[in-house]
């Protein structure tokens, strides 16, 4: 049976360099009106957190959350699914660092709007402000994780950075631990300590 899932993994291949023709009929047939297009897919974990959280299925919406493999692919996903292609509404959430290559991918796929959020640092950094350094420490405790903090912040590299830094750090150090942390963390926040460019996002659709 055809889901979101289903299309996402259709538009992968279609950017890949694939047929468009089954993205195609995949959103029509699911009535995908939008597409939010994110960096990694620790992203797409904190979005559907929250959305989750706040009693919302983005994929019944016709919202298709999709991990794009970095914010250099941006360009070949809205010229697929904006104007020139499919023709859905396009948004977003970026790196400041990478807010070029989104402004840059919005411009030449003639999106009416550039609508796209952008994080002072990256999504993790924002979280870690958000709950506090304290908070985010009691969730890597509950999480199993503490004794992996521990011998990570013995390392020499780590030494003369801020604990926000370091958090923040730890959360790439090990594969799969960034998208489990995207979801804890999201759901860990208080309604009213959402980071502005994730709330935003969120509002948006």
């Amino acid at each position: 049976m055809a889901d979101m899932g289903s299309f996402r993994e259709a538009v992968t291949a279609w950017a890949a360099g694939g047929r468009g023709e089954p993205a195609r009929e995949l959103a029509a047939r699911l009535s995908v009106r939008a597409a939010v297009l994110l960096e990694g897919p620790s992203d797409v974990a904190a979005v559907n957190a929250l959305a989750a959280s706040r009693g919302r299925d983005l994929a019944a919406e016709g919202v298709c959350v999709l991990p794009i493999g970095g914010a250099m692919s941006v360009g070949r996903f809205t010229h697929l699914l904006g104007p020139p292609g499919l023709g859905l509404r396009l948004t977003g959430l970026c790196d400041e660092a990478e807010r070029r290559y989104y402004a840059r991918g919005w411009e030449r796929a003639s999106a009416a709007q550039q609508e796209f959020f952008v994080c002072a640092a990256d999504l993790e950094d924002e979280l870690i402000r958000a709950l506090g350094v304290t908070r985010v420490e009691e969730l890597v405790r509950a999480e199993g994780d503490l004794r992996s903090l521990q011998i990570f912040l013995r390392q020499p590299a780590q030494q003369g950075r801020s604990s926000q830094q370091q958090l923040r750090r730890f959360l790439g150090t090990k594969k799969g631990r960034k998208i489990r942390y995207g979801r804890v963390l999201v759901e860990a926040l208080d309604p009213d300590r959402v980071p502005a460019p994730l709330d935003g996002l969120l509002a948006s659709l």
